[in-house]
């Protein structure tokens, strides 16, 4: 466990409000924030030291062993951040979405772009099996953008489903959890019983989270420890894939109604110069190259440090 002053936890803070507002947007992943940001193999291990032995540690130890144990504050600063970003950052991002579409995608497009080259200077031992499962990954991840959204289901047994899903996805680079969810169905149902303060429903999903969660990272430590130069490519392959779903310029093919709200369900990516409308292409260029930017200018910083 490493040892941070107050400082430090204020800039893991500031990391998981970053993860926060990325998971929010459908087709941006918060495990890609992590992994740039350098927190990624802490979080997953802090995660899985989660299990039945801690009532053992408390029980004979204390909490403060317990606490400990865990990497308490520093999975307290994170979630506290991404908590935070929920409820703030999101309904900036949120209306960005709505009114300045180009714009926020190109930005998000280049942050991505750059973090496949970071996520895959990792990998230390290129190999045919190493290439085939970056691939296997790209291939994957772009099906799943590919895939046509559901009509909004709200059964409990399926909104524990869906939160124990999405946050798999969710700490996985290039898969975005609210995507996951905009997929199957209950993307409308779960923000409506958070706006309508439904306890129920939000029980029912932050329990699914926490399963899901606490059983996925347990496969990803496994795979970190066993086999991490695959699990990196895996990873950036995913990253990769998910590009076609954050691709700035799209037409519209298809779309539904929830409720009262109108969703795109159907797109395809086309180029600037056939987007239909104001392409927006000079402030979208120069966005994409300061999203891109600024994941070496992180990594930089990270490294002197």
């Amino acid at each position: 466990m490493k040892q941070r002053k107050t400082l430090d936890y204020v800039l893991v803070t500031l990391k998981g409000m970053a993860m926060g507002a990325a998971d929010v947007v459908p087709g941006v992943s918060g495990g890609t924030i992590a992994f740039i940001s350098g927190i990624y193999e802490e979080l997953i291990a802090s995660i899985n030291k989660i299990d039945f032995s801690l009532i053992k540690i408390w029980k004979n130890d204390g909490f403060k062993a317990l606490w400990n144990h865990i990497n308490g504050n520093f999975l307290l600063a994170l979630f506290s951040g991404i908590f935070l970003s929920e409820l703030s950052l999101a309904k900036v991002l949120s209306w960005l979405l709505e009114n300045q579409p180009i714009l926020l995608w190109s930005f998000f497009f280049g942050l991505v772009l750059a973090s496949i080259f970071l996520v895959g200077k990792e990998i230390k031992k290129w190999s045919v099996s190493t290439i085939l499962v970056l691939l296997g990954g790209g291939l994957v991840a772009y099906f799943i953008t590919q895939l046509p959204v559901n009509d909004n289901i709200d059964s409990l047994p399926y909104l524990f489903l869906s939160g124990a899903l999405a946050v798999c996805a969710m700490i996985l680079p290039g898969i975005s959890g609210a995507f996951i969810l905009v997929l199957l169905g209950s993307y409308k149902a779960i923000l409506d019983a958070v706006h309508e303060k439904d306890l129920k429903v939000v029980i029912t999903v932050g329990l699914g989270a926490v399963f899901g969660l606490l059983s996925f990272a347990r496969l990803l430590k496994w795979m970190f420890q066993r086999y991490r130069n695959l699990t990196l490519a895996l990873l950036t392959g995913f990253i990769l894939g998910s590009l076609n779903k954050i691709w700035p310029w799209k037409k519209v093919l298809e779309t539904k109604t929830f409720g009262d709200k109108t969703k795109v369900v159907a797109e395809a990516n086309v180029w600037p110069t056939a987007f239909e409308g104001d392409s927006q292409l000079l402030p979208a260029i120069l966005l994409a190259i300061l999203g891109f930017s600024l994941i070496f200018i992180l990594e930089r910083a990270a490294s002197k440090k």
